[in-house]
Formats: C-alpha cells, structure tokens, sequence
C-alpha cells in the first residue's frame, strides 16, 4: 500500500498565539484544540504524514504550540505559505497584505510531498469516516481517462451549516455514478428549523434542498496535481480582477477544470457532521458536540496519549 499525507491548511493562524485564535482554542479535556481530532482520525485511517502549510513569521510559536508535539506521533514537515512566493516575472501588487489562497497553500507544500494527499483547513472538525474514504481511495488507482484524478469529501449540506449565523459553502451537483459536475461557491447560507436558505440581499429567502453536497475544502490529489496548479497559477495571476484581494482557491481551480474537462473528481459522501468555529458561539457547541463523541466511545480522553500508545 502506498504511502499518504496529510496536508493542513493553517497559514491562517494569527501572527500572535492567544486564546483568541479559533484554530488554538481549548475544546477537549486535555487542553485539545480541534487539529488534534482531525490528526487522530488520519492517522487512524491510515495516513502516514502530515504536512502544515504556515507562514515563516509563526514557524517558532507554532512549533511550541503544536508542531513538536505532532512530530512526537507522526512523520512531520512544515511548508511556509508566503506573499512573495510567486512565479518568475511576478511581484506582489503594492498594497496586497495577505496570501494569494488555498490553492497557492497545496504549491507552497510542493517540496515535501511525492504521494497521494489529502487536503483539509486547521480550524475544521471533519469527523473519521471522510478521512478513512480519502484514505481509501487515494490508495487504489483509478482508471479516469487520462484526467486529472481528484476527490473530495461530499458533506450533507444540513451537517455543515453554524446555529449562529450564515456561512460560505461549495454547493456540489453529482452525477449518478458519484462524480462531481460542478461546484458553486455560495454565500449567506442559513437554517430555520429544518429549511436550509440563501438570504438575498433584498431581504429573500431562497430555498436549498439539505441534502445536496457541500463541499468543506477536504480534497484528494495526486502528486500530478502540483504540475497543474503550476500552470494555473500564473494565468490567475495574470487575469485576477481585484489584485489586492482576489485568491486562488481550490474549489474555484477544480470547478475551471471540470468546465474545461480535464479532471474527474469522485465525491466521497459522508454523514458526518461538520463542526467549526465561524463565530465565537460556536465553540461552546463545538466543544459539547465533541465532549459527546468522547463520551460515546468514539474519540480517546487524551488524543496525545492514545496516539503515542
């Protein structure tokens, strides 16, 4: 069996560590932050690396704070996502004070991973079986036409939305035999009871169906990946709208290349439920949520211990 990586998006973790950093925040019974769960499951599930994707100026607090303990575990390595890091014949625009987005983070790991991967953010809790379907199909070859070979874990869209407030998702359209057809990225998703909705600016609701996929940016590339994106990158560069603010974004980049049919991307369905802290009421949920599971037998008291053992 191949070997497998686990690349985690965290170049979005302050410049200052605190009690203020959503990805930082205490929510088990040892001190774990929601990293430590997602690290669980994939080495569970079989993976064999991690990867972290961070900026240069956090590289020491960040290793106090997690990387150290990680590499006690699981074969480690850091990746810096940096503003600078563009192709020849590119300069940062003035006034650009952030990265260029998620789909820069996966070409800034380039270095240090030569195996299938999987993709996933820092401050999201996924949930084991996503990890164990990536896991399993990012092992086995898939005959795909001479395309692009992707995956990506399909959530049910009523799993994945926030008690507080509205929330950005990946709508999915998937086709009979499980491949993806397109993916839209939508904003001001809410709930009221068991209706899902997009509220309009002119104050409207538009109803969703709560069972079509959403995608939450947890992907399965091969190494073959990196090639494309060095590509795609200096074309976005070239065309982007906004150079101040416009990113390259995976699910925008998979969505380019479904339209222009040289990728298939299989989506690995999933009933988990999604936790995350997109607003500051959501960590009491979040932490219930998980001290639930731990109490089901699901997740271990002490994920670092479990893990060393």
């Amino acid at each position: 069996m191949c070997k497998t990586t686990l690349v985690i998006m965290a170049a979005g973790i302050g410049s200052r560590f605190g009690e203020g950093i959503k990805q930082l925040t205490k929510i088990g019974k040892n001190g774990e932050i929601i990293l430590d769960y997602s690290i669980y499951d994939a080495i569970r599930a079989g993976f064999d690396k991690v990867v972290f994707v961070i900026r240069k100026d956090i590289e020491e607090e960040f290793m106090e704070v997690i990387g150290n303990r990680i590499k006690e575990v699981v074969e480690t390595e850091i990746a810096f996502q940096e503003i600078d890091d563009l192709p020849k014949g590119f300069t940062v625009p003035e006034g650009r004070k952030k990265p260029w987005g998620t789909g820069q983070a996966i070409l800034a790991c380039r270095q240090a991973v030569s195996e299938p991967f999987a993709v996933i953010n820092a401050d999201d809790f996924y949930g084991r079986e996503p990890f164990e379907l990536l896991h399993s199909y990012l092992v086995e070859e898939h005959d795909t036409d001479g395309l692009e070979d992707i995956s990506m874990a399909g959530y049910i869209l009523k799993n994945v939305l926030s008690d507080n407030g509205f929330v950005t998702r990946g709508l999915c359209s998937v086709d009979e035999e499980g491949f993806l057809v397109g993916i839209k990225e939508t904003s001001n998703i809410g709930k009221d009871g068991d209706k899902v909705y997009i509220a309009e600016e002119d104050g409207s609701k538009t109803e969703l169906d709560p069972g079509c996929n959403a995608s939450m940016n947890m992907w399965g590339f091969r190494p073959s990946y990196f090639d494309r994106l060095d590509e795609l990158f200096p074309e976005f560069l070239e065309n982007m709208e906004n150079p101040l603010k416009s990113e390259f974004l995976l699910p925008i980049i998979v969505g380019d290349m479904l339209e222009k049919g040289e990728t298939k991307v299989k989506v690995l369905e999933t009933n988990e439920k999604w936790y995350g802290m997109t607003y500051k009421e959501d960590k009491e949920i979040v932490a219930t949520s998980i001290r639930k599971l731990v109490d089901a037998g699901l997740y271990p008291e002490n994920i670092m211990e479990a893990l060393k053992n």
